[in-house]
């Protein structure tokens, strides 16, 4: 498995559409995954640390997972089919190791509150992780099109690399990656 970080969330200013960008800890490849617009609102605010007025459903659920003397391990995005992401959570109570299906978005944004690990199968990275070369160049492994993680968010169709590497390089984000508009 490989260790990544939410490196950014970016916006198409045109579609409005967000990717979530996991890029790995121990190498170049990143993993573009789309996402709702409520999910990146939830993983933006907690990067940038800020706090809302109310709890938002993750804040719930981490508090409850805490309560119930549970500790968030790690989320893993564990698999790739029918260009749908798949994600586990890993809470572990007491000696007990609980496994909860979840879509990527939804665990990302538990996995930022509870500082777990974020791990990735190696075959999702091979199938559909991507190499950015330089701002202005991209590369992707194998896929060629950017996948989703919930069957409800609609995807562009963006089947050729020429097509990919203009909606990345079109995406916006600040200079630290970390400070988004949504």
């Amino acid at each position: 498995m490989i260790e990544a970080t939410v490196e950014s969330i970016r916006v198409s200013m045109v579609t409005q559409n967000r990717v979530v960008i996991l890029r790995e800890v121990n190498g170049t490849r990143s993993l573009p995954i789309w996402i709702g617009s409520y999910e990146a609102e939830a993983i933006a605010l907690e990067l940038q640390g800020v706090a809302p007025t109310r709890p938002l459903p993750y804040d719930l659920m981490c508090t409850m997972i805490g309560e119930l003397g549970a500790d968030m391990d790690r989320v893993i995005i564990s698999d790739l089919s029918h260009k749908v992401y798949y994600a586990t959570i890993v809470l572990v109570v007491g000696t007990s190791t609980i496994e909860i299906d979840a879509r990527p978005s939804d665990a990302l944004a538990l996995a930022i509150r509870t500082d777990a690990r974020i791990l990735i199968e190696d075959a999702v990275m091979e199938s559909a992780g991507i190499t950015v070369l330089d701002e202005n160049e991209v590369e992707q492994t194998e896929s060629e099109t950017l996948l989703t993680s919930d069957p409800q968010t609609p995807m562009p169709d963006i089947g050729d690399l020429g097509l990919f590497r203009d909606f990345i390089n079109s995406l916006e984000a600040d200079d630290h990656n970390r400070d988004f508009e949504l």
